[in-house]
């Protein structure tokens, strides 16, 4: 307050001096003369109302400029002391002393404008004030004080909502982009500032794009200066999430990936969160998906997940998870050491999104190699699903049961899976609230009873031994299924008993015979073509590859029949009365080779994945 009183004793000493005490109108006088007892009492004195405000508000509309500059001090010290809600009969002066063409009075009013600028509801008033053109004019000054002030206070009006198009749409994003590659560190960081938080919707985003911004925020990712790099890098991975911007910046930015993955290194830990959140968003696309493992990202990507911060784990999890969708960059993320840490996150019960993260990754890496999905269960990752799986969250357990559905497609991995004794934990969950936690575990049961070439050694006593328990076991699974509503459901059961049936284990062909619930239901099957809907689960694009015999659900009315068509396969190798014969051979033939439900949404990026499971919908992250 000092520094305003003694503007103000100058002030006057002046006029006093030079013979202007004349010039000043008698309400000026009294002005003065009010404001310096105020300010001798500052600490008691209220300075947005009563008299005090009325002082302020004669000097700020007077034609002197020494007055204006009094009262656009007194503000700016007052804002920067005191923030509280505002009216029009406060903000009016300020207003008005931003269109002075001093630039003492310019930089002081921007300053108490930028401070009230904090209090949400001022937000709003100052830009239906019309506060935006006169700072927009500010913005373009020479000064640079007056700019750095115009900018911080656009700065905070862009964090409201409702506030964000309309910056946009008053010709405000061009100087800032422009004034992002001010040599002022000040105005730098204020501009980059505003610029983030104009990118948190798609059409504010778009003008951002047009307004050029998006080479400037990239040149600035090797600023010196840790804010700028952190306001850039998350305006980037904001900008990132529309799949036209990354196009974009595929096509303009090639240094963009170096440049993230080398700020997965800064000293600052919101920096490289914020980059490996970038670089998760820009991985929604094959491009970004090779080139970040190409530019040395996955040795950044392990340390931050294995760092015992969690935004750090949580970032690292989601880029490494959408890296992870390329079939290229399965056996590079196993042979870089992830395989251990992604195994141990998946008992990190502080965060369900980490979770999910880990066990979408293990599933990615298993999707195309046998020799990957072998390496993922001698790790350990199939015995801490099964220690887990019947106690995490809900979309944990449809993560965990889509990955040993995977995993169950190699028929090298089926016996020890079984010995495993995994079938303890699926059968509970083919009961789950979860329609696709209930379908996941069921195509992974199915996918364990299935294998190309069997043999007489094969050993199916795994599934006799869980025949009645735990719940009912599988006589109660396949009894619930085969009498779904849900037609994938329906198609499930009866594919999964025909390969059970097809194992010529005596055991279980005669649980099924005698079975006085399950025969019923198929022989009703068998005779009448359902008519109900098939189900959503895996309604996503498939995996890039299908491995061996595996249940596939069908979504057409075609699916109908081979329900059919599968049922009287049962009564034949049942030795029940079918409605129609079937040779083994035509039965054969109705089971194309396919991915299990569990394969069927792996390789679609985390923001446009559509499955069952909502959890997965941005995320594409961002």
């Amino acid at each position: 307050m000092g520094v305003v009183s003694s503007c103000c004793e100058s002030c006057f000493q002046s006029r006093r001096s030079q013979s202007y005490e004349p010039l000043l109108l008698e309400n000026e006088r009294e002005a003065v003369a009010d404001l310096l007892q105020y300010l001798e009492n500052r600490q008691q004195t209220n300075f947005f109302e009563g008299s005090p405000l009325s002082a302020l508000t004669t000097l700020s509309f007077s034609d002197n400029v020494d007055l204006q500059r009094s009262a656009a001090l007194a503000f700016a010290e007052i804002t920067e002391k005191e923030v509280r809600q505002v009216g029009r009969d406060t903000l009016d002066p300020i207003l008005f002393l931003l269109s002075s063409h001093d630039t003492e009075v310019q930089r002081a009013a921007s300053a108490a404008l930028g401070n009230l600028a904090v209090n949400t509801d001022n937000k709003l008033l100052i830009v239906k004030l019309g506060g935006l053109e006169p700072l927009i004019r500010q913005m373009l000054s020479p000064n640079v004080e007056v700019q750095c002030n115009a900018v911080g206070c656009v700065t905070n009006l862009a964090t409201h909502d409702d506030n964000k198009t309309k910056i946009a749409k008053s010709g405000a994003l061009v100087p800032l982009t422009r004034l992002a590659r001010s040599k002022d560190m000040r105005v730098q960081r204020n501009a980059t500032g505003a610029l983030l938080n104009m990118t948190h919707s798609d059409e504010n985003r778009q003008q951002l794009v047009n307004a050029g911004a998006i080479p400037v925020l990239v040149s600035l990712l090797t600023s010196s200066d840790t804010d700028v790099q952190y306001y850039c890098t998350t305006a980037l991975s904001n900008i990132a999430v529309d799949g036209v911007n990354r196009k974009k910046l595929a096509q303009s930015e090639p240094k963009l990936v170096t440049s993230l993955v080398h700020l997965m290194d800064s000293p600052s830990l919101k920096v490289q969160c914020q980059a490996a959140l970038a670089l998760r968003n820009l991985a929604s696309d094959e491009k970004y998906q090779l080139e970040i493992v190409k530019a040395d990202g996955l040795q950044s990507l392990l340390r931050l997940l294995q760092s015992a911060y969690l935004p750090l784990i949580l970032s690292s999890a989601a880029c490494v998870r959408n890296v992870s969708i390329h079939p290229q960059n399965e056996s590079p993320i196993i042979e870089s050491g992830f395989l251990q840490p992604l195994i141990n996150l998946l008992s990190f019960k502080d965060n369900e999104e980490v979770q999910c993260h880990a066990i979408s990754t293990l599933r990615n890496l298993a999707a195309s190699s046998e020799k990957n999905k072998q390496a993922i269960v001698k790790a350990g990752a199939v015995q801490s699903i099964k220690e887990l799986v019947l106690d995490v969250p809900m979309n944990v357990q449809s993560e965990m049961t889509a990955c040993v559905a995977v995993l169950a497609l190699s028929d090298e991995l089926k016996g020890q899976l079984l010995d495993m004794g995994v079938c303890e934990v699926l059968i509970p969950l083919t009961n789950s609230l979860s329609s696709e936690v209930q379908g996941n575990s069921a195509a992974a049961l199915g996918n364990l009873s299935s294998k190309d070439g069997r043999t007489s050694s094969d050993d199916y006593s795994a599934f006799n031994d869980v025949w009645e328990k735990p719940e009912g076991g599988m006589h109660q699974y396949l009894y619930r299924f085969l009498t779904s509503a849900d037609a994938t459901f329906q198609h499930i059961a009866v594919w999964t008993i025909v390969q059970l049936l097809e194992s010529a284990d005596p055991q279980l062909t005669s649980n099924l015979r005698n079975s006085p619930i399950l025969i019923p239901n198929i022989r009703q099957l068998a005779k009448t073509r359902s008519s109900t809907p098939a189900s959503s689960i895996g309604g996503t694009p498939r995996s890039h590859r299908s491995q061996s015999q595996s249940y596939q659900e069908t979504e057409t009315g075609d699916g109908q029949g081979e329900i059919q068509l599968l049922a009287r396969r049962i009564l034949e190798l049942t030795d029940h009365d079918g409605d129609g014969s079937m040779t083994p051979s035509a039965a054969a033939s109705q089971m194309h080779p396919g991915t299990s439900v569990g394969a069927e949404s792996i390789r679609d990026h985390e923001e446009l994945r559509k499955s069952v499971r909502e959890a997965f919908a941005s995320s594409t992250g961002h």
